[in-house]
């Protein structure tokens, strides 16, 4: 019998072209967080359990901003992600204080996830079906990895560039994701920017936006190439700004044969506070679905699954 999914949520980072800890901008008025919509959505698609990886200073404060709102209806718990937390025999570069990424932000949940369990960003919204998509995969007992997939068009701010994972399928599985880090509309064409030139990117092309679906024995696979990264960062790599990402680690897994990535696609459109310019569309968007009657005037004010 397959264990229930579980919601693994990345919210240790600082958002540094925000200028602040975005994940905890209240940006409604009834004082919620983008958060507490993707738990939300998250609870209404059947997840019960998530577990939430903070910098341990801030555990207090997001404890604050669960209280009598999702922690009502859900267990939910804390993983620290620590610079320290390294394999034996490794030392932090001197001078680091910058954490190891996604892949290391994933691996501090590994004693609090016993099953299948999703991923996403805390400061990103995803939408309604994309949770439903993912927690009917997980709860399906596929042997094979997930993730949701985006449109380009739905996932880009106008007020600076961003980074996507732009991903190539083969039947319905994920072939590989080149990471862009500069997409934005060029002359009201979506590009991305690569050696001083600008290169266009169909609409309709499905990106990453980190929100994935894993089999409990992911964590081993992260776990395993964790120290091979440690070893190249250090030798020829970025020492103070290395990062592990998750792509970096199911691209491997995909190109070695070990497992597949379904992708499911969805409609949703993505929106999130990239620059401290988008607060206000996300806020406008997501008081306009309340207005809509797709969420209730207060999030798990009244929610019933």
């Amino acid at each position: 019998m397959t264990k229930e999914p579980v919601l693994v949520i990345m919210a240790a980072g600082m958002g540094s072209r925000y200028g602040g800890l975005k994940q905890m901008d209240k940006i409604t008025q009834a004082g919620e967080i983008i958060l507490d919509f993707s738990l939300y959505d998250a609870y209404m698609a059947g997840f019960k359990k998530a577990v939430i990886i903070i910098k341990e200073e801030n555990e207090d404060d997001f404890r604050a901003l669960m209280k009598d709102k999702a922690e009502r209806f859900m267990d939910i718990s804390y993983a620290y992600q620590k610079l320290d937390d390294i394999p034996e025999g490794f030392e932090i570069p001197e001078g680091r204080v910058k954490p190891w990424g996604t892949g290391h932000a994933v691996l501090a949940a590994r004693n609090k996830v016993s099953g299948p369990f999703a991923v996403i960003n805390a400061d990103d919204y995803y939408g309604p079906s994309a949770f439903e998509k993912i927690y009917e995969y997980l709860s399906a007992d596929d042997k094979s990895y997930c993730m949701v997939s985006y449109s380009i068009e739905n996932t880009i701010t106008e007020n600076g560039h961003v980074s996507r994972g732009v991903c190539r399928t083969d039947g319905g599985y994920l072939k590989d994701i080149q990471e862009r880090t500069r997409i934005m509309r060029v002359d009201g064409v979506i590009s991305y920017e690569e050696d001083g030139k600008w290169h266009p990117i169909e609409e309709g092309t499905p990106v990453s936006m980190n929100f994935w679906g894993f089999t409990e024995g992911f964590m081993d696979e992260l776990e395993k190439r964790f120290p091979a990264f440690l070893r190249d960062n250090a030798s020829g790599g970025n020492p103070q700004k290395g990062e592990y990402p998750l792509p970096f680690v199911v691209d491997d897994i995909i190109k070695r044969g070990i497992n597949r990535v379904k992708v499911l696609e969805t409609s949703d459109r993505w929106c999130g506070v990239t620059y401290k310019e988008d607060k206000e569309n996300v806020m406008n968007t997501l008081q306009s679905m309340k207005d809509r009657g797709i969420y209730p005037e207060r999030l798990f004010g009244t929610a019933e699954k």
